[in-house]
């Protein structure tokens, strides 16, 4: 009983003692609550709300960034076009020379005005660029070709006769021809009128320039024709030397004769030394070239190179491949550069890709969106439309 009287008094005594003290703090409380709450969504409106569209800049490189009037087509802009459709990207495409778009991509931030996520452009995959930047997976893989201007007809018996190795190969057989036939008439000229007929001197000279010159080209006249012992020893001797003589002219002429070389002066990399080659100046074609010790001339447009090339003011120009199919496809259809073509050689292989924000959010969606579009035959058509593969 006693323990439940304390028990009600305390409760008094706390009842009295609190009562005062709620009605006071409830104005305080209602009149604060603005207050707190500003403070907890003042930092929250301050960030800035996620981007629904990214920046893509394309710098003009045909035929991957084609600018035409204002719109952006090209093998580069189409691919890119299939991944975001692929992954569900929205995004704003404009143009930017190339210089720009990297360093746009290498130096923007996602609250500066000139942000760009992505640049699509033909970009080579290189050490010194993924220092700056990062890359998608390549999208498409390309090398070093040397164009030519193909020889007409007249071109052809130019090219032969202007041959040095031709020359060379003459000298050799006149000059054989013309030894052997000596000797062997000096030896049998009163022994043997079967071979040595005419009456005349010239007539004679004429008998020993054949008999040498049949020598060069079917090998020497058997032994048992000559009378003197003499000259069917010195003909057999030349039976063995004459094996390796003709194997030598056959050899001279049949790399003057070659299909290659009646087409152009060029038939492969060592042969740019000895002719008029251009390249894109600062290109990584250029560079190819000077590593290898080609002297070369270095031009700022492809399109003029291919011209004089066509004109024939050069004899090689070398550049990325898929940049000469395409101007060459190109200028089949204004029925020009009918006689170029690109040689079957692969120097230099080079991997093209997305530029992309170093540990770019996009990285693998846009990688696994590669893999798939590269596959299906929309890619391979366009491919085909404008390279010609």
């Amino acid at each position: 009983m006693n323990r439940y009287l304390s028990w009600m008094c305390q409760s008094l005594i706390i009842r009295r003692t609190l009562i005062p003290a709620a009605h006071l703090l409830l104005p305080l409380i209602l009149l604060l609550a603005p207050l707190m709450s500003a403070a907890q969504t003042g930092p929250a409106a301050a960030e800035p709300a996620k981007e629904s569209r990214i920046r893509v800049a394309a710098a003009p490189c045909p035929p991957f960034v084609i600018s035409e009037n204002g719109e952006l087509s090209g093998l580069g802009v189409f691919l890119w076009q299939q991944v975001a459709a692929q992954i569900g990207l929205q995004y704003e495409l404009y143009e930017l020379p190339l210089s720009d778009m990297l360093s746009a991509i290498s130096e923007s931030r996602s609250m500066s005005p000139t942000r760009t996520d992505v640049g699509i452009s033909c970009l080579s995959i290189t050490a010194e660029r993924e220092k700056l930047i990062d890359f998608s997976h390549s999208f498409h893989e390309t090398y070093t070709g040397i164009v030519v201007r193909e020889h007409t007809f007249m071109d052809m018996l130019r090219g032969f006769f202007g041959s040095a190795a031709i020359w060379r190969a003459l000298a050799i057989v006149i000059g054989v021809a013309a030894l052997v036939g000596g000797v062997l008439y000096l030896l049998e000229r009163r022994r043997t009128p079967k071979l040595y007929s005419s009456e005349t001197r010239p007539g004679r000279l004429a008998e020993a320039f054949i008999v040498g010159l049949m020598f060069v080209t079917q090998g020497p006249i058997k032994f048992y024709e000559f009378s003197t012992m003499t000259a069917r020893v010195l003909a057999a001797v030349l039976a063995l030397s004459s094996t390796f003589l003709i194997a030598a002219i056959t050899a001279i002429l049949a790399s003057a004769f070659t299909l290659d070389a009646m087409r152009s002066n060029v038939t492969g990399l060592q042969d740019l030394n000895n002719v008029r080659v251009a390249a894109l100046q600062d290109s990584t074609s250029s560079k190819f070239l000077q590593d290898n010790g080609i002297p070369h001339l270095r031009k700022p447009d492809l399109e003029e190179m291919m011209r004089e090339l066509d004109a024939g003011q050069l004899d090689a120009v070398v550049s990325d491949a898929a940049f000469l199919r395409y101007t060459i496809l190109e200028g089949r259809k204004q029925g020009i550069y009918d006689r170029l073509s690109v040689l079957p050689y692969k120097f230099d292989n080079q991997n093209y890709g997305f530029a992309m924000q170093p540990a770019s959010e996009l990285d693998e969606a846009v990688n696994q969106a590669l893999l798939v579009v590269r596959r299906t035959p929309a890619w391979r058509n366009e491919v085909k439309k404008y390279l010609g593969e």
